[in-house]
């Protein structure tokens, strides 16, 4: 990882082994995936790419795939279910800027209410990018 002031851009190392690892062997079918949805930019930052949630071995994983996020701090995973960020589960700190990441998600969130994915910037409260799960 690389800072300058307050920007940090994180490297993607194993992130593409670990999600090949953790996810079925076709998992880059939409069809094995419980929802999905493209990101899209949000007012702060700009996102591109997929995630999915899958469910593996009883655990439900929020995927990252194919990635590519402008860098800013403190940026956070959620779970969450409206656009910004209200009522939300923090899956934790973004893992890289670019590529595949894996998330895992605690418990058995309620996918009908908890719709969107999000990259948000948890110190200045501002959201990168967001995508709904269908």
């Amino acid at each position: 990882m690389s800072c300058l002031l307050a920007a940090c851009t994180k490297q993607n190392g194993a992130a593409d082994t670990v999600l090949n690892e953790m996810l079925p062997a076709d998992s880059s079918s939409s069809a094995n995936a419980k929802y999905s949805g493209s990101f899209g930019n949000g007012p702060f930052g700009t996102v591109s790419g997929k995630a999915s949630v899958y469910l593996k071995d009883g655990k439900y994983l929020l995927a990252l795939e194919g990635v590519s996020i402008s860098n800013g701090p403190d940026l956070h995973v959620y779970l969450s279910k409206e656009v910004q960020p209200i009522n939300f589960i923090d899956l934790g700190k973004l893992k890289s800027t670019n590529g595949n990441q894996l998330y895992e998600i605690p418990g058995t969130p309620d996918f009908s209410l908890y719709t969107h994915a999000l990259i948000h910037c948890q110190q200045y409260n501002h959201l990168f990018g967001s995508a709904m799960l269908k």
